[in-house]
């Protein structure tokens, strides 16, 4: 990893302890209770966090030779934005995965610009428990006929969700960061 890319992790790292963590119990989307919670788009929809969560997801999409990035509506929208706007992310485009299908208009899955069929597409997702929105998305961009590249979280809970994400789509996951970067006293996993 490069000194910039190496810079923007531990960016990246920081504003998560700093503007993420939350403690307190709380009830996560599984509907398992946790003693905390990491709201990522806290840190990511702040300058600093934004640049290096783009740096870090350009940098795997240009590696994984995908054209596109993103991934289920809501947890993938600052990261595939953050990624086509950075200096590394250069050719790359966007796109949202809806949680349903839009009764009007188009009646797209889909959100974006038109990939063709075929396109190689990185799958991101701010925070990954169980993975089932990751696996959601990642369903539903093969069944528009684009291909998974890779798939990067910016936190993994360390939870079990990376295995299920990584048989899904048959590619390991991609993880910015760990609980145990961000929250390494915690009580819990």
């Amino acid at each position: 990893m490069s000194t910039d890319l190496d810079a923007a992790t531990a960016t990246l790292h920081r504003e998560l302890r700093e503007h993420a963590l939350v403690i307190g119990e709380v009830t996560l989307t599984s509907g398992a209770k946790a003693s905390y919670y990491v709201d990522a788009k806290r840190a990511l929809l702040r300058p600093a966090g934004y640049r290096a969560a783009g740096e870090l997801c350009a940098a795997l999409a240009v590696e994984s030779g995908a054209r596109a990035v993103g991934g289920l509506t809501m947890g993938a929208d600052p990261l595939a934005c953050s990624a086509i706007g950075a200096q590394g992310g250069e050719g790359l485009l966007a796109f949202f995965v809806r949680k349903e299908r839009k009764e009007h208009g188009l009646q797209r899955w889909i959100e974006g610009p038109v990939l063709d069929p075929g396109t190689r597409c990185l799958v991101v997702e701010d925070v990954v428990t169980t993975g089932g929105s990751t696996v959601k998305a990642i369903e539903r961009v093969r069944e528009e006929g684009l291909e998974i590249a890779g798939v990067v979280c910016v936190l993994d809970r360390l939870a079990g969700g990376s295995e299920a994400i990584e048989t899904a789509a048959a590619v390991p996951l991609h993880a910015l960061a760990t609980i145990d970067d961000v929250y390494p006293e915690r009580a819990e996993s």
